[in-house]
């Protein structure tokens, strides 16, 4: 298999809080909503990096469309990581996010690796780690 994971898709209990969250609250670029014409088919795109894409699409249509059984949620079966470039960039997405609605699970904090993290959990309690590692660089 060739690494070429191009979407990442979170189950959603409301779309449209979810939508807000993501778009208004972090500021995550979205075309909206799509496929509402479609049974089973609204779902919502943000642009990531380079090729990469988030999808928030109710829990209920995964479950129709895998066929399989809608579960309880499992808030420590994953986490997203959020990469930034500095100590004073998580700090300020820390903020961000709790102003956007946001838990803080963990605050932003010295990590025992020698990095700088915080937790929050979004309003479907998805894990989001902030994160700055000294040992890596982003040149964008």
């Amino acid at each position: 298999m060739k690494p070429r994971i191009s979407v990442i898709t979170l189950g959603v209990d409301d779309l449209e809080r979810s939508l807000h969250f993501y778009q208004i609250g972090l500021g995550l670029p979205t075309q909206g909503i799509v496929g509402r014409e479609f049974e089973h088919g609204a779902v919502a795109f943000f642009d990531l990096q380079s090729g990469l894409k988030l999808a928030i699409w109710n829990r209920k249509d995964i479950a129709h469309d895998t066929n399989m059984n809608q579960t309880g949620k499992r808030t420590t079966e994953f986490t997203i990581g959020h990469n930034v470039g500095s100590k004073e960039e998580v700090d300020m997405v820390m903020k961000q996010a709790e102003s956007a609605g946001a838990v803080i699970t963990v605050q932003a904090h010295e990590t025992f690796w020698g990095g700088y993290s915080g937790y929050f959990q979004d309003p479907d309690g998805h894990l989001w780690e902030v994160v700055w590692n000294p040992a890596w660089e982003f040149t964008e």
